[in-house]
Protein backbone atom coordinates (compact mmCIF):
# COMPACT_ATOMS: atom_id res chain seq x y z
CA UNK A 1 0.00 0.00 0.00
CA UNK A 2 1.38 3.40 -0.97
CA UNK A 3 2.00 5.99 1.71
CA UNK A 4 -0.78 8.43 0.57
CA UNK A 5 -3.39 5.63 0.50
CA UNK A 6 -2.28 4.37 3.91
CA UNK A 7 -2.44 7.89 5.31
CA UNK A 8 -5.98 8.39 3.99
CA UNK A 9 -7.01 5.02 5.40
CA UNK A 10 -5.69 5.93 8.86
CA UNK A 11 -7.47 9.29 8.71
CA UNK A 12 -10.78 7.63 7.84
CA UNK A 13 -10.40 5.01 10.58
CA UNK A 14 -9.54 7.68 13.15
CA UNK A 15 -12.58 9.74 12.11
CA UNK A 16 -14.95 6.77 12.35
CA UNK A 17 -13.60 5.91 15.80
CA UNK A 18 -14.44 9.36 17.10
CA UNK A 19 -17.34 9.08 19.55
CA UNK A 20 -19.01 12.27 18.35
CA UNK A 21 -18.84 11.11 14.73
CA UNK A 22 -20.27 7.75 15.78
CA UNK A 23 -23.07 9.57 17.56
CA UNK A 24 -23.85 11.55 14.41
CA UNK A 25 -24.00 8.40 12.29
CA UNK A 26 -26.17 6.64 14.89
CA UNK A 27 -28.62 9.56 15.06
CA UNK A 28 -28.94 9.72 11.28
CA UNK A 29 -29.51 5.95 11.06
CA UNK A 30 -32.08 5.90 13.86
CA UNK A 31 -33.95 8.94 12.55
CA UNK A 32 -34.04 7.64 8.97
CA UNK A 33 -35.32 4.24 10.12
CA UNK A 34 -38.02 5.78 12.32
CA UNK A 35 -39.70 7.90 9.64
CA UNK A 36 -41.88 5.19 8.02
CA UNK A 37 -43.17 4.07 11.43
CA UNK A 38 -44.15 7.61 12.41
CA UNK A 39 -45.58 8.93 9.14
CA UNK A 40 -47.75 5.96 8.07
CA UNK A 41 -47.51 7.31 4.54
CA UNK A 42 -48.53 10.89 5.44
CA UNK A 43 -46.20 13.84 6.10
CA UNK A 44 -48.12 16.23 8.39
CA UNK A 45 -46.20 19.44 7.74
CA UNK A 46 -47.28 22.66 6.01
CA UNK A 47 -44.65 22.73 3.26
CA UNK A 48 -46.41 23.83 0.05
CA UNK A 49 -43.17 23.91 -1.95
CA UNK A 50 -42.83 20.14 -1.46
CA UNK A 51 -46.50 19.25 -1.78
CA UNK A 52 -46.19 18.07 -5.40
CA UNK A 53 -43.49 15.56 -4.50
CA UNK A 54 -44.48 11.95 -4.01
CA UNK A 55 -44.24 10.57 -0.50
CA UNK A 56 -41.12 8.51 -1.29
CA UNK A 57 -39.38 11.41 -3.04
CA UNK A 58 -40.12 13.75 -0.16
CA UNK A 59 -38.82 11.25 2.39
CA UNK A 60 -35.70 10.68 0.29
CA UNK A 61 -35.16 14.45 0.15
CA UNK A 62 -34.82 14.56 3.92
CA UNK A 63 -33.03 11.25 4.51
CA UNK A 64 -30.37 11.83 1.85
CA UNK A 65 -30.02 15.54 2.58
CA UNK A 66 -26.96 15.19 4.83
CA UNK A 67 -25.03 13.45 2.05
CA UNK A 68 -25.17 16.57 -0.14
CA UNK A 69 -23.12 18.31 2.54
CA UNK A 70 -20.11 16.21 1.58
CA UNK A 71 -20.11 17.72 -1.92
CA UNK A 72 -19.53 21.18 -0.47
CA UNK A 73 -17.06 19.86 2.09
CA UNK A 74 -15.06 18.25 -0.74
CA UNK A 75 -15.05 21.55 -2.66
CA UNK A 76 -13.84 23.41 0.42
CA UNK A 77 -11.07 20.89 1.00
CA UNK A 78 -9.93 21.06 -2.63
CA UNK A 79 -9.89 24.87 -2.79
CA UNK A 80 -8.13 25.33 0.56
CA UNK A 81 -5.75 22.33 0.41
CA UNK A 82 -2.66 24.57 0.50
CA UNK A 83 -3.90 26.68 3.42
CA UNK A 84 -3.25 26.16 7.10
CA UNK A 85 -5.51 27.84 9.63
CA UNK A 86 -4.78 27.29 13.32
CA UNK A 87 -8.33 27.87 14.44
CA UNK A 88 -7.83 26.28 17.86
CA UNK A 89 -5.48 29.15 18.71
CA UNK A 90 -8.41 31.54 18.42
CA UNK A 91 -10.09 29.87 21.37
CA UNK A 92 -9.04 30.13 25.04
CA UNK A 93 -7.69 27.24 27.07
CA UNK A 94 -9.97 24.21 27.38
CA UNK A 95 -11.55 25.03 30.73
CA UNK A 96 -12.57 28.52 29.65
CA UNK A 97 -13.64 27.26 26.22
CA UNK A 98 -15.90 24.67 27.84
CA UNK A 99 -17.53 27.20 30.15
CA UNK A 100 -18.06 29.67 27.33
CA UNK A 101 -19.51 26.95 25.09
CA UNK A 102 -21.96 25.67 27.71
CA UNK A 103 -22.95 29.21 28.66
CA UNK A 104 -23.63 30.23 25.07
CA UNK A 105 -25.64 27.08 24.34
CA UNK A 106 -27.83 27.66 27.40
CA UNK A 107 -28.27 31.29 26.38
CA UNK A 108 -29.24 30.21 22.84
CA UNK A 109 -31.80 27.74 24.18
CA UNK A 110 -33.41 30.47 26.29
CA UNK A 111 -33.49 32.90 23.34
CA UNK A 112 -35.10 30.20 21.17
CA UNK A 113 -37.80 29.43 23.74
CA UNK A 114 -38.60 33.07 24.46
CA UNK A 115 -38.84 33.79 20.73
CA UNK A 116 -42.02 31.73 20.40
CA UNK A 117 -44.26 33.83 22.68
CA UNK A 118 -42.60 37.04 21.48
CA UNK A 119 -43.51 36.13 17.91
CA UNK A 120 -47.14 35.57 18.86
CA UNK A 121 -47.21 38.96 20.56
CA UNK A 122 -46.37 40.73 17.29
CA UNK A 123 -48.04 38.35 14.83
CA UNK A 124 -49.48 34.90 14.34
CA UNK A 125 -46.25 32.89 14.24
CA UNK A 126 -43.49 32.25 16.73
CA UNK A 127 -40.06 33.59 15.83
CA UNK A 128 -37.59 30.99 14.59
CA UNK A 129 -34.24 31.05 12.80
CA UNK A 130 -36.23 31.18 9.56
CA UNK A 131 -39.14 33.46 8.83
CA UNK A 132 -42.49 31.67 8.57
CA UNK A 133 -42.81 30.51 4.95
CA UNK A 134 -39.08 30.49 4.29
CA UNK A 135 -37.77 27.73 2.01
CA UNK A 136 -40.98 25.68 1.93
CA UNK A 137 -43.74 28.29 1.74
CA UNK A 138 -46.77 28.44 4.01
CA UNK A 139 -50.54 28.42 3.69
CA UNK A 140 -50.74 31.10 6.42
CA UNK A 141 -50.51 34.85 6.05
CA UNK A 142 -47.28 36.50 7.20
CA UNK A 143 -47.35 40.26 7.81
CA UNK A 144 -44.60 42.83 7.22
CA UNK A 145 -44.58 43.50 10.96
CA UNK A 146 -43.73 39.84 11.59
CA UNK A 147 -40.92 39.97 9.05
CA UNK A 148 -39.30 43.05 10.60
CA UNK A 149 -39.78 41.72 14.14
CA UNK A 150 -38.25 38.37 13.20
CA UNK A 151 -35.18 40.01 11.67
CA UNK A 152 -34.68 42.43 14.58
CA UNK A 153 -35.14 39.81 17.32
CA UNK A 154 -32.65 37.35 15.82
CA UNK A 155 -30.10 40.04 15.01
CA UNK A 156 -30.17 41.48 18.53
CA UNK A 157 -30.18 38.26 20.54
CA UNK A 158 -28.16 35.85 18.40
CA UNK A 159 -25.69 38.30 16.88
CA UNK A 160 -25.39 41.70 18.56
CA UNK A 161 -25.40 40.70 22.23
CA UNK A 162 -23.08 37.65 21.87
CA UNK A 163 -20.70 39.67 19.69
CA UNK A 164 -20.52 42.56 22.16
CA UNK A 165 -20.14 40.14 25.09
CA UNK A 166 -17.18 38.29 23.56
CA UNK A 167 -15.56 41.48 22.33
CA UNK A 168 -15.82 42.84 25.87
CA UNK A 169 -14.08 39.67 27.07
CA UNK A 170 -11.13 40.70 24.92
CA UNK A 171 -11.54 38.57 21.81
CA UNK A 172 -10.40 40.25 18.59
CA UNK A 173 -12.24 40.10 15.28
CA UNK A 174 -9.63 37.60 14.08
CA UNK A 175 -10.26 35.38 17.11
CA UNK A 176 -13.97 35.58 16.27
CA UNK A 177 -13.21 34.46 12.69
CA UNK A 178 -14.44 37.72 11.20
CA UNK A 179 -11.33 38.53 9.15
CA UNK A 180 -9.66 36.91 6.14
CA UNK A 181 -6.01 35.91 5.79
CA UNK A 182 -6.46 35.03 2.11
CA UNK A 183 -9.09 37.16 0.39
CA UNK A 184 -8.50 35.67 -3.06
CA UNK A 185 -8.89 32.07 -1.89
CA UNK A 186 -11.93 32.94 0.24
CA UNK A 187 -13.56 34.68 -2.72
CA UNK A 188 -12.90 31.70 -5.00
CA UNK A 189 -14.45 29.34 -2.47
CA UNK A 190 -17.50 31.59 -2.06
CA UNK A 191 -17.96 31.75 -5.83
CA UNK A 192 -17.74 27.98 -6.30
CA UNK A 193 -20.07 27.10 -3.41
CA UNK A 194 -22.57 29.81 -4.33
CA UNK A 195 -22.44 28.91 -8.01
CA UNK A 196 -23.15 25.25 -7.32
CA UNK A 197 -26.01 26.13 -4.98
CA UNK A 198 -27.63 28.53 -7.45
CA UNK A 199 -27.22 26.05 -10.29
CA UNK A 200 -29.41 23.64 -8.41
CA UNK A 201 -31.82 26.25 -7.04
CA UNK A 202 -32.60 28.60 -9.93
CA UNK A 203 -34.05 26.22 -12.54
CA UNK A 204 -37.78 26.21 -11.92
CA UNK A 205 -37.46 28.89 -9.23
CA UNK A 206 -40.46 31.16 -8.45
CA UNK A 207 -38.09 34.06 -9.22
CA UNK A 208 -38.83 33.66 -12.94
CA UNK A 209 -42.53 34.34 -12.31
CA UNK A 210 -41.85 37.81 -10.89
CA UNK A 211 -41.97 41.02 -12.91
CA UNK A 212 -38.89 43.33 -12.93
CA UNK A 213 -40.23 45.58 -10.17
CA UNK A 214 -41.11 42.63 -7.94
CA UNK A 215 -37.72 41.09 -8.61
CA UNK A 216 -35.80 44.27 -7.79
CA UNK A 217 -37.67 45.18 -4.61
CA UNK A 218 -38.17 41.57 -3.50
CA UNK A 219 -34.51 40.62 -3.77
CA UNK A 220 -33.55 43.75 -1.86
CA UNK A 221 -35.94 42.92 0.97
CA UNK A 222 -34.89 39.27 0.98
CA UNK A 223 -31.22 40.23 1.14
CA UNK A 224 -31.55 42.81 3.93
CA UNK A 225 -34.02 40.95 6.14
CA UNK A 226 -32.35 37.56 5.69
CA UNK A 227 -28.90 39.06 6.23
CA UNK A 228 -29.89 40.41 9.64
CA UNK A 229 -32.57 37.86 10.49
CA UNK A 230 -30.72 34.58 9.94
CA UNK A 231 -27.33 34.93 8.22
CA UNK A 232 -25.48 37.20 10.66
CA UNK A 233 -27.09 35.56 13.73
CA UNK A 234 -25.85 32.11 12.66
CA UNK A 235 -22.46 33.49 11.67
CA UNK A 236 -21.85 35.10 15.06
CA UNK A 237 -23.50 32.51 17.29
CA UNK A 238 -22.24 29.35 15.58
CA UNK A 239 -19.33 29.85 13.22
CA UNK A 240 -17.64 32.81 14.90
CA UNK A 241 -17.88 31.69 18.51
CA UNK A 242 -18.79 28.03 18.83
CA UNK A 243 -16.82 26.45 15.97
CA UNK A 244 -13.35 27.45 17.28
CA UNK A 245 -14.36 26.24 20.74
CA UNK A 246 -15.75 22.97 19.43
CA UNK A 247 -12.43 22.36 17.71
CA UNK A 248 -10.45 23.30 20.81
CA UNK A 249 -12.50 20.88 22.91
CA UNK A 250 -12.49 17.95 20.44
CA UNK A 251 -9.25 18.41 18.46
CA UNK A 252 -11.14 16.92 15.51
CA UNK A 253 -12.44 18.62 12.38
CA UNK A 254 -14.97 15.82 11.84
CA UNK A 255 -16.30 16.06 15.40
CA UNK A 256 -16.49 19.85 15.10
CA UNK A 257 -18.55 19.49 11.93
CA UNK A 258 -20.94 17.04 13.61
CA UNK A 259 -21.37 19.33 16.61
CA UNK A 260 -21.96 22.26 14.24
CA UNK A 261 -24.64 20.22 12.51
CA UNK A 262 -26.34 19.34 15.80
CA UNK A 263 -26.21 22.96 16.98
CA UNK A 264 -27.49 24.42 13.73
CA UNK A 265 -30.36 21.93 13.64
CA UNK A 266 -31.26 22.58 17.29
CA UNK A 267 -31.66 26.27 16.57
CA UNK A 268 -34.38 25.39 14.03
CA UNK A 269 -36.57 23.25 16.27
CA UNK A 270 -39.27 25.93 16.25
CA UNK A 271 -39.50 26.24 12.45
CA UNK A 272 -42.92 27.45 11.29
CA UNK A 273 -43.87 24.07 9.78
CA UNK A 274 -43.03 21.93 12.81
CA UNK A 275 -45.85 20.38 14.85
CA UNK A 276 -45.75 19.30 18.47
CA UNK A 277 -49.46 18.60 18.94
CA UNK A 278 -48.95 14.82 19.28
CA UNK A 279 -45.95 12.66 20.28
CA UNK A 280 -45.66 11.30 16.74
CA UNK A 281 -45.76 14.76 15.15
CA UNK A 282 -43.26 16.06 17.70
CA UNK A 283 -40.87 13.19 17.01
CA UNK A 284 -41.22 13.72 13.25
CA UNK A 285 -40.58 17.44 13.66
CA UNK A 286 -37.32 16.77 15.50
CA UNK A 287 -36.28 14.10 12.99
CA UNK A 288 -37.00 16.21 9.93
CA UNK A 289 -35.26 19.24 11.44
CA UNK A 290 -32.07 17.31 12.19
CA UNK A 291 -32.01 15.55 8.82
CA UNK A 292 -32.66 18.81 6.97
CA UNK A 293 -30.36 21.19 8.84
CA UNK A 294 -27.66 18.86 10.14
CA UNK A 295 -25.85 18.76 6.79
CA UNK A 296 -25.85 22.54 6.19
CA UNK A 297 -24.63 23.02 9.77
CA UNK A 298 -21.69 20.73 9.06
CA UNK A 299 -20.83 22.66 5.90
CA UNK A 300 -20.93 26.01 7.70
CA UNK A 301 -18.62 24.65 10.37
CA UNK A 302 -16.20 23.15 7.84
CA UNK A 303 -16.02 26.29 5.70
CA UNK A 304 -14.98 28.21 8.79
CA UNK A 305 -12.48 25.55 9.88
CA UNK A 306 -10.75 25.59 6.50
CA UNK A 307 -10.65 29.37 6.04
CA UNK A 308 -10.84 30.84 9.54
CA UNK A 309 -13.33 33.27 8.03
CA UNK A 310 -16.98 32.97 9.05
CA UNK A 311 -18.01 35.38 6.29
CA UNK A 312 -17.30 32.64 3.71
CA UNK A 313 -20.28 30.59 4.79
CA UNK A 314 -22.52 33.65 5.02
CA UNK A 315 -21.96 34.76 1.41
CA UNK A 316 -21.42 31.36 -0.16
CA UNK A 317 -23.84 29.17 1.73
CA UNK A 318 -26.53 31.19 3.43
CA UNK A 319 -27.83 34.64 2.63
CA UNK A 320 -27.81 34.69 -1.21
CA UNK A 321 -28.38 30.98 -1.61
CA UNK A 322 -30.78 29.71 -0.43
CA UNK A 323 -32.54 32.75 1.05
CA UNK A 324 -32.44 35.41 -1.65
CA UNK A 325 -32.82 32.83 -4.41
CA UNK A 326 -35.48 30.86 -2.54
CA UNK A 327 -37.35 33.43 -0.46
CA UNK A 328 -37.66 36.49 -2.70
CA UNK A 329 -41.14 35.42 -3.84
CA UNK A 330 -42.14 35.07 -0.19
CA UNK A 331 -41.11 38.66 0.59
CA UNK A 332 -42.93 39.89 -2.52
CA UNK A 333 -46.08 38.24 -1.16
CA UNK A 334 -45.59 39.48 2.42
CA UNK A 335 -45.07 43.11 1.40
CA UNK A 336 -47.66 43.06 -1.41
CA UNK A 337 -45.21 44.20 -4.09
CA UNK A 338 -46.90 44.68 -7.46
Amino acid sequence: MSQPVASKSRWLIAMLRNRIVQLGIAVWTLFAAAIPFLTHGVIPFDQPALSKMSYSTRIGFFILGPFFAFIFIAIALAVTRRRTVHIAERSPERGVALRETIGLLIYGAVVLMVAHPVGHMVGTHGIGLHLAGSMFGTSDTVTPREAWSWSLYNFVFYATLPYLFFRKRGYSREQLCLTSNNVVNDTLLIALVLGLGLAGDLPGSPLWQLNPHQLAVGTGLALVLSFFGTAVPIMIFLTSILVPRYYKLTGSAAATCVLSGFTYASLHLTEHWTRYDTPAHGALSVIFIFLLFGGPGMVKGYLTLRTGNAWVHLWGYHVIWPHVSGDTALFVKIFGIQ
